[in-house]
Order: C-alpha cells, then structure tokens, then sequence
C-alpha cells in the first residue's frame, strides 16, 4: 500500500476509499432536492409513488458514488438486502394494523369507542386529555404505535364528529404516544438506547423523565388553549350512531385484549394481529348480519359467508354502507392492501439509508461535527442534530436510536458524562422526531395509520418538537448532567498535600 494510499485512507480488506464530503453531500441535497420538489409537484400525494421514485434514484446515486470509491456491487446490494430486511418487523406490524383497522370497524370497535368518546369528551378539552390518555397508555404498555393503531383511531373519530382539527388530533395523539415510548421499561427504543450507550434502564428513566414531563405538560397547556371553547351537544350524533349501527360495550373486548397482552410483553406483531382477529370474532357474535351482507356472496353457506366478509376486512378493508355518509366515511377504510403503499415508501426509504450508511456517507457527514463538539452543550447539540439528521436520512428510528451510542461514546467519557447522559439524550432526540419526517418509517406509519399527511401533523406535534429542544436548554444551563463515579471522586476529593 501506498503511502498516497495511507493518507486518503484507502481500506485494503474492501479495496476503497472513504468518500469525500462532496460525496457524502451529492447524494443527501439530491434527496432533499427531490422530496421537496415531490411536494410542491403533488401535495399530500407525494407519498403515494413520487416520494418512493425519489427515495430510489438518490439510492442508486449514493450506490455509484459508492462504486467510484471502490465498494464492490454485490457489497452495496447487501447492505440493502439487509437494512430492508431489519424493517420486516416494522412492516409485519403495519400490515397487522391495517388488518386490525378493517376488523374493527366491521366489528363496531371504531364506532364504539367514538360512542363513549362523544359522550365523556369536550372539545374544550379533547387535544388535551387526548395528549394525556395517550401518553398514560403507551407508558403502560410502551409501544406509541400499538397506541396511534387502537386509541388513535377511536379518537381520531370523535374529533371528526365534534368538528375539531385533524391534524391537531393526530399532533396530541402522537406528543403522548412518543411520551410513553421514550419513557416506558417497556419500550424497545428505551431498551435499544441504553444498550448501544451501556447505560442502565432504570437510570435512563429517571433521568430521560426530567426532560420529558416538562415537554408533555408545556405540551398539554399549549393542547388546552387550542381547545374550542364552549358547550358541545352529542344527542344528534349519538341519536345518528344508534340509529344506524349496533354500539355496545363487548366491542371493546378486542381493544382490551390488545392492552393486555401488550402488558403480557408480548410481540406487537402478535398483540396487535390478535387484536385483528377478536375483531373478527366481535363482528360474527356481535352483528353477523352485516358480515354476511358485507361477503356479498348470498348463495353461500352461512358459516362460509362469515368467514368471507372477516377475511375481505382483514385483507381489503370493510365498505361501511349504512345510508349515513359521515358514519360510512369513517368505517369504510383498512385492510391490510391499504397499507401496501406505506410499505413502498419504507422498503425505498430504508434502501436508500442502507447505502449511504454502508458507504460511509453519513459518518462522513458526523465526524466533523463530533471534532467541534468542544463543551457538554455542543456535545449534547451535536447529538440532538445527528440524530436528527439521522432520521431524515437513514429513513429508520432504530438506525438513528443506535447510531449516536457508536459515535459518541468515548465523547461523552472523555467529558465524564455517565452513559446515561448520552442515552437519555438519544431518546429526547432520535425517538421523538423519529414521525415527523414523512419517509421515516414513523412519520409513514403514522400518517398511513391516522389518516393524516405527516406534513399536516407535524407542527403540532408539541412534545416531540419540545423534547430534543429541552435536551439542549438543559446542556446550556448544565441541568442533569450526571457525571461517571470516576470523575466525580476526581472532582470531589481533596487536593494532595
């Protein structure tokens, strides 16, 4: 080898050269480039093909680039095969809510939890209450997109039926669905993020509280004051709901079954297609009419046409046809096909961030920042922007969750900072703004699951805009900063004599 060769940093086991900061950029300005003219092109549909068209054509040019540097092809394809193949989890998930979404509305789970909703809600105080309830459930259980799947739904029906925004809707659900999975035992991005920083989840959870509650109740306040203030009478919509479908309380069976078995630790996966077939199994007890009437098939067999119309809501979604257009706009929708365009844009989007990280691009783009971290408070903002950038680039929160406890580690020691410092800063960043960028596969999901452009939501998704904001103030003013045993008896002990 070279001594040219030495010095530009050539890798003899791949036969390549680091990519240079012209590289690293090409790829990433082209993507935002792209996206952005997919918005002005298309509007809220960009996310229905010319986001994925996007997301595929900079992944080809990251991959030559990567090519010209000297990565083998076979290398590159690999990387892709696996960073998709990490999202199959995710996208399993996805699938099984959109199943879950079809029973439930053919079950009258939907409608139910919109009944009781109208009846024990106000819009004076919906966002609010709305942030909160989730954000008690998704401790409990630890999962913000079991959350957004279940409650979202139902909630996201009863603001429909007040009149209420929404995108706010969505904002509320998602601040507290975000609250409990960054601070719950629980949750996988909790127990990621102390793995990667060797920091201990207990710890993690006291501290990451200190910024987190701060973030959920400013967020709460600023939910109650876009309340509509005000009165709200429900008789008519309830009246309406009772006139045209069947609402009982057995319909919240597989609602509570999905808690449970969250509680239970097991595979949301597993929770959450449960949930899809006690919907199932709600709608033939409950109203086998309507399943039946639903299979459109009247030459067969009862017991065949039941499993036909259970089968079709799961794979295709259920048609509501009760004569009502506001009651059938809100039940004609899931199916596990309806979800098959937001798996598009994840399995692009992940394509796309597995090439630029097996590249070397995105740590190219880091390492800089990391070198001029000189203070705690530009350590802990460069952590906030990594994981940031992260999201938006790599497309995929585990990735982002991860990938700071590897470039930051020995930072963060050097400056005797506990690991759970940089755990817990980790989760006030790379977990919160994780669905605020449309191709991530949290801003996908969470789009696809409440119905709402993540464009729209965004801005008013308070605690996740507020965490990673708190987590700097808090550097600045040198709040929390929990320090190693080792530099804390440097610190305290007395001068030698």
């Amino acid at each position: 080898m070279s001594q040219i060769d030495r010095e530009e940093g050539f890798d003899p086991k791949t036969g390549s050269h680091p990519p240079s900061l012209v590289d690293a950029l090409v790829p990433c300005l082209t993507l935002i480039a792209l996206l952005s003219l997919s918005y002005v092109l298309f509007g809220n549909d960009a996310s229905s093909g010319p986001n994925q068209i996007a997301l595929l054509f900079c992944g080809i040019v990251a991959a030559g680039i990567a090519y010209k540097n000297g990565l083998q092809w076979n290398g590159v394809r690999q990387a892709v095969v696996d960073g998709i193949a990490a999202a199959l989890p995710a996208i399993l998930i996805l699938l099984a809510v959109g199943g879950l979404i079809g029973t439930w509305a053919m079950s009258g789970t939907i409608i139910s939890m919109i009944y009781y909703g109208l009846k024990l809600l106000s819009p004076t105080y919906f966002y609010a209450t709305t942030c909160i309830v989730c954000a008690v459930v998704a401790f409990s259980i630890g999962s913000s997109w079991t959350v957004a799947g279940t409650l979202g739904i139902g909630l996201m029906g009863v603001a429909a039926n007040m009149g209420l925004s929404p995108a706010i809707t969505a904002g509320a659900i998602i601040s507290g669905a975000y609250f409990g999975d960054k601070a719950s035992p629980l949750s996988d991005t909790v127990n990621l993020a102390t793995a990667t920083a060797g920091s201990d989840i207990y710890g993690h959870i006291r501290e990451s509280l200190w910024t987190s509650v701060p973030a959920l109740l400013l967020s709460s306040v600023v939910f109650a004051l876009l309340g509509q203030a005000g009165e709200f009478d429900p008789t008519r919509a309830l009246a309406m709901i009772d006139s045209k479908v069947a609402v009982s309380l057995w319909a919240f069976l597989p609602l509570v079954l999905v808690f449970l078995l969250s509680i239970g630790r097991f595979p949301p996966f597993v929770t959450i297609f449960a949930g899809a077939i006690a919907g199932a199994v709600v709608a033939v007890l409950h109203d086998p009419a309507s399943v039946v009437a639903f299979a459109g098939t009247p030459d067969l067999p009862f017991g065949l046409a039941l499993l036909k119309g259970t089968w079709a809501a799961l794979a295709n979604g259920f048609i509501s046809s009760t004569g009502e257009k506001s009651i059938d706009l809100i039940l004609s929708r899931g199916g596990m096909a309806s979800m098959m365009n937001t798996v598009w844009l994840i399995i692009t989007a992940l394509a796309f961030g597995a090439v630029v990280e097996h590249a070397g691009m995105l740590k190219r783009l880091i390492d800089p920042l990391v070198a001029r971290a000189k203070s705690v408070a530009g350590l802990i903002a460069t952590v906030v922007g990594t994981s940031v950038v992260s999201n938006v680039i790599t497309s995929d929160q585990y990735i982002s969750v991860a990938l700071p406890g590897k470039l930051f580690g020995a930072s963060f020691a050097d400056r005797g900072l506990a690991p759970v410092m940089l755990s817990r800063v980790v989760g006030d960043s790379a977990t919160v703004t994780s669905p605020l960028v449309p191709w991530n596969s949290c801003g996908a999901y969470m789009a696809a699951t409440l119905g709402i452009p993540t464009a729209a939501y965004a801005g008013f998704c308070f605690f996740n805009v507020l965490n990673p904001l708190l987590a700097i103030v808090f550097g600045l003013l040198g709040w929390r900063m929990v320090r190693t045993k080792a530099t804390d008896a440097r610190v305290t002990s007395p001068a030698p004599v």
